[in-house]
């Protein structure tokens, strides 16, 4: 604990001047139209521009960063109610899943055409469809990914996360869209779980609830996609070669401690007084991994990975988010 500890006060620090600037817009314009939450990434990500999280600094970062943020979200699942997973319907998950296989099948084009590796593509491609760095992480040692195509892979899933975040909230209040379809729309094309939780926060608990549920859904493609990814590498190099798949990394902890808290919500079997502390536990924590997110990301690795990667990491965001608006309109909710 003492050695996480130089980290975590550095993300507090970030995260206690997010919340002082969501409380400075409050008293000028009377409502934050940028959340703690946003301001907690760029916040972090413009103190790493000036500084380099060290030895001391950094597991406590990475600690924040990742288990933390995890455990935020296992939380988030006693404020949903069985309603609201209904609300979703055996359409939309099915349309959540295609959206995932075209939104890769695009991505993995464009980042070819544009002349990148194809283990470079394919990173790209996953983690823009399914849940950014957590994707890549997960898909690299499937397809035999090196180094260098992880790292630029990442830095540009980072970077656009924070726009996408920043940007979504805005598009959503002033097209006058309702929590319901913001959150459908927002959970299809954002890449990361906290992000959803930072990019839907501004239109309220719904737009919070359906967006994660539809991402986490999202987060679910990644084992068939990993198996069906390994299938394909054992086919390509053989099965002397191919890559070894790990079935305990298909479902992630944190969804299960989600699905599970929401069951017990829906079951009445969470007491109501410790429903307002968890979402104020929620939301802290959420706002310190975001400060984490924010440390974590290096813009300058961004800028040295290459006008080809940054075109097609872009080019795949949008059509992601035009593939995801297409599939919430189809389904009715637009």
């Amino acid at each position: 604990m003492l050695r996480l500890l130089p980290g975590f006060i550095a993300c507090g620090v970030v995260a206690l001047a997010a919340t002082a600037l969501q409380a400075g817009e409050k008293a000028l314009v009377g409502r934050a139209w940028v959340e703690s939450l946003v301001l907690a990434i760029l916040i972090g990500a413009g103190v790493r521009l000036f500084w380099r999280p060290d030895l001391r600094t950094a597991p406590g970062i990475a600690f924040t960063a990742k288990p933390i943020l995890e455990f935020a979200v296992v939380l988030l699942g006693a404020s949903v109610s069985a309603a609201t997973l209904w609300s979703i319907g055996p359409l939309l998950i099915v349309l959540i899943a295609v959206v995932v296989a075209v939104a890769i099948a695009l991505g993995y084009a464009v980042g070819r055409m544009v002349g990148l590796k194809w283990r470079m593509a394919a990173l790209i491609a996953c983690g823009n469809a399914i849940c950014g760095n957590s994707a890549i992480v997960a898909i690299a040692p499937v397809i035999g990914a090196d180094g260098e195509d992880i790292a630029t892979s990442i830095a540009f899933t980072a970077l656009l996360g924070i726009v996408a975040v920043v940007a979504m909230p805005l598009i959503g209040v002033f097209a006058h869209m309702d929590p319901l379809r913001y959150g459908a729309w927002a959970g299809m094309t954002i890449y990361a779980v906290p992000q959803v939780l930072a990019a839907t926060s501004p239109l309220g608990s719904v737009a919070s609830q359906t967006g994660t549920l539809v991402k986490l859904v999202r987060v679910l493609m990644l084992g068939p996609v990993s198996v069906a990814l390994s299938i394909l590498m054992r086919r390509r190099e053989g099965a002397a070669e191919g890559a070894r798949l790990d079935v305990r990394k298909l479902v992630p902890w944190f969804i299960v401690g989600f699905l599970a808290l929401a069951a017990l919500r829906s079951l009445s079997l969470i007491p109501q007084p410790l429903l307002a502390p968890a979402a104020q536990a929620t939301n802290v924590l959420t706002v310190l991994s975001m400060a984490a997110l924010g440390l974590s990301t290096d813009l300058r690795a961004v800028a040295r990975a290459g006008v080809r990667a940054s075109a097609a990491a872009t080019v795949c965001l949008f059509m992601l988010a035009a593939i995801a608006f297409g599939a919430v309109a189809l389904r009715g909710l637009f």
